[in-house]
């Protein structure tokens, strides 16, 4: 054998450069189920089945095409696994296959990098690492734009891959004269809620995916969530068919109301394709075009489209940028000085809180909730809770099918809990019941009133919204963005009183919940 091409979970693409040179009666392919891969977090089933389904898919594609493919299925009964971790298992078949080489795109992991290259380097083999192509910006890109920067800011960013790959642009300016449309993306549903929303893409449920489903509740019966909803894309091309239909069903009214949510609506106007894109069984480029091309035949107006574009075009490099420019440091950082741990209810959503109720309810049943679920419902409790940025990194990565390293922790550590500091986003994401009172029904018929701080029917969210400001004043009284908020703080500790009584409030949540 000349080369082993590895090829991880999520790099199930055949237009990969791992592929290039690829000689069918000299190379082979490489692919594993590991346990330790779907138990090192506590992953949610439908995580680990839309893994093994989608690459036993890929497997089948490749031997289709005439490829030899060497592939480690986890059995129903451990003891027959040939191997529990990826370096194990790696270092049997290269043993066994006595490849001159192997190769590999960068992974979107870094722990999963260092267990290869230590593999590699425990078997004295070479071990070549090609770029990926999947993204618009390279590593070395993002490297070179943020070198000497004081400040790495999205929109700069953003604009800056606009002008250089020409997208949704004027000449040297932006169609519609702006380059973003925030302020026409962030409207609620009102009393009547949402519309016509057009029903889920579902796939069938195939003999190989089956096969998938049992084997998950034979292994891994106790992890959380369930597989009543399995109905992903699980081939290169049920996922050309979920784009399809997102741009021409879901698009035209995704940026109007992309940040309101609905009790029981889990996907609404969202296009669900982080997914598929993340296991790179779409390539982000062909979702732009989709969408930009819907503009400009007048299907879908410039809000939603430029929506969606900088979700892809900018959020998502952008954040594949921050990570491996500030890894390995980055895992480590909690700027807040926050330990907890994630309340019980973020593993099984039993809570009388309706928002979060209802958000760990699409998290369980589905895998996902949308970016304000995430980030102003989830991702605001744990960190006015004060949950260790880490350990919510770790949630984020057990319990949501789209979940990559590269792309959860900038979003949860950085973004979510500001454990960075600042680095991704330039304040905390926090809010009272307030927000979610505004952007949700969730609020209406709640035994919690969203508008008190303290008593029996004070919202959580609004007693600790007020607690953290307190607790962390320290640290956010120099945020230009924080002004207002911690000048409110400061109101209430010149009165005392209340400031106690919200303190008091705290700590009952706290000893109740803990």
């Amino acid at each position: 054998m000349r080369n082993l091409i590895i090829a991880l979970g999520d790099q199930l693409d055949r237009h990969s450069s791992a592929f290039d040179g690829f000689d069918d009666e000299a190379d082979c392919v490489w692919m594993a189920e590991i346990e330790e891969e779907a138990s090192y977090v506590w992953c949610h089933k439908l995580r680990i089945a839309y893994f093994f389904s989608a690459m036993r898919h890929f497997r089948n594609d490749l031997i289709g095409s005439g490829k030899r493919v060497e592939y480690h299925e986890l059995q129903p009964r451990p003891s027959k696994d040939r191997g529990k971790t990826f370096g194990e298992v790696l270092r049997n078949d290269v043993r066994r296959l006595k490849p001159e080489k192997l190769i590999v795109v960068e992974p979107g992991d870094l722990r999963v990098f260092e267990h290869l290259q230590e593999a590699a380097d425990e078997l004295k083999i070479a071990l070549e690492v090609r770029k990926d192509r999947h993204f618009y910006c390279s590593i070395e890109e993002f490297g070179e734009y943020a070198a000497g920067r004081k400040n790495l800011l999205l929109e700069y960013f953003y604009r800056t891959m606009r002008k250089k790959h020409d997208v949704l642009m004027d000449g040297s300016d932006p169609v519609g004269g702006q380059w973003n449309f925030d302020r026409d993306n962030r409207e609620s549903f009102g009393r009547d809620g949402p519309i016509d929303v057009p029903p889920p893409k579902r796939f069938r449920v195939d003999a190989v995916t089956k096969s998938v489903l049992e084997l998950v509740e034979a292994r891994f019966a106790d992890h959380p969530g369930n597989l009543n909803h399995f109905a992903l894309p699980v081939t290169r091309r049920q996922a050309k068919a979920f784009l399809t239909r997102f741009v021409e069903h879901v698009l035209p009214n995704f940026g109007r109301w992309e940040d309101a949510m609905w009790t029981d609506e889990p996907f609404l106007y969202h296009s669900r394709l982080s997914a598929p894109l993340n296991l790179k069984l779409l390539n982000p480029r062909e979702c732009v075009a989709a969408a930009v091309d819907a503009y400009h035949i007048g299907r879908v107006r410039l809000n939603s489209v430029e929506g969606f574009v900088r979700q892809i075009l900018g959020w998502r490099e952008f954040i594949r940028g921050v990570y491996w420019l500030k890894m390995p440091e980055y895992l480590e950082l909690n700027y807040l000085e926050q330990k907890a741990d994630a309340p019980s209810f973020f593993w099984d959503g039993e809570t009388d809180m309706q928002c979060i109720r209802n958000s760990m309810q699409h998290v369980l049943n589905h895998g996902y909730a949308h970016h304000i679920h995430r980030l102003m419902v989830l991702g605001n409790f744990a960190l006015l809770w004060g949950v260790d940025p880490r350990k919510f990194h770790e949630w984020h990565m057990a319990m949501y099918v789209d979940a990559v390293d590269w792309a959860s922790l900038p979003n949860t550590l950085g973004m979510s809990q500001f454990g960075d500091g600042g680095v991704v986003g330039t304040k905390p994401y926090c809010s009272s019941g307030n927000y979610i009172n505004k952007m949700s029904n969730f609020c209406s018929g709640c035994r919690y009133d969203y508008k008190q701080r303290v008593g029996e029917e004070a919202c959580p969210f609004t007693t600790l919204y007020w607690e953290f400001l307190d607790r962390q004043f320290e640290r956010l009284r120099h945020n230009a963005r924080m002004k207002f908020p911690i000048k409110n703080v400061e109101r209430l500790r010149d009165d005392g009183e209340e400031i106690e009584a919200i303190r008091k409030q705290a700590r009952g949540l706290r000893k109740q919940w803990s």
